[in-house]
């Protein structure tokens, strides 16, 4: 495995530009890292959404297609 040792201190732009240049193996290590983490959704989000599907679900004419809306954008 090869290691990096950096002391220096970068913005987010210059962080996703050196990212940028690992090679796609390692990108993947990265990305791994980030979203494997244990990330607790709140219960007002978790309802809010589950209200929507509901919604969406008793009412699917009022749902919009994307690709219309998309090319609205």
């Amino acid at each position: 495995m090869e290691t990096i040792k950096l002391n220096i201190n970068l913005n987010v732009n210059q962080l996703l530009e050196a990212v940028k240049q690992l090679s796609p193996k390692d990108k993947l290590k990265i990305n791994d890292a980030i979203w494997n983490e244990e990330v607790e959704i709140p219960i007002e989000h978790q309802k809010l959404v589950l209200s929507r599907v509901e919604k969406a679900r008793k009412n699917p004419e009022r749902l919009l297609d994307w690709d219309l809306v998309s090319k609205n954008l």
